[in-house]
């Protein structure tokens, strides 16, 4: 996987800007930009519906995966592509656990229980 990495602004309420990590992955590839693209916000957890949506937006790809928590499993993911949110994405759920096991965000696990 290739990892590049871009900052978005995104709204919250009328006046108030934050600033979000967005994570671009070329799935499946090992070249940048010859893989299958896909965002990767890491707070998920932090954004609102609307504002995970405006994110997905402005970063562009076909899908972009926001990990969030989850009351029956490790954890669940968000998938929203520039116009709404998708149930499932395939290379976008690779480049999320990439990002999250790389990053050290899965601690010693191997497995994830859905």
């Amino acid at each position: 996987m290739v990892i590049l990495q871009d900052d978005f602004n995104t709204t919250l309420g009328e006046c108030m800007v934050k600033s979000v990590k967005v994570y671009h992955y070329d799935a499946f590839s090992k070249e940048s930009d010859k893989g299958n693209p896909a965002g990767v916000v890491l707070n998920g957890d932090e954004l609102t519906d609307a504002q995970m949506q405006e994110i997905a937006f402005k970063v562009g790809f076909n899908e972009t995966a926001f990990p969030v928590q989850s009351k029956v499993a490790d954890l669940k993911m968000r998938f929203f592509t520039p116009g709404h949110e998708m149930d499932l994405c395939g290379h976008a759920t690779m480049a999320t656990v990439y990002a999250l096991k790389t990053k050290g965000l899965l601690g010693e696990k191997k497995r994830l229980n859905n």
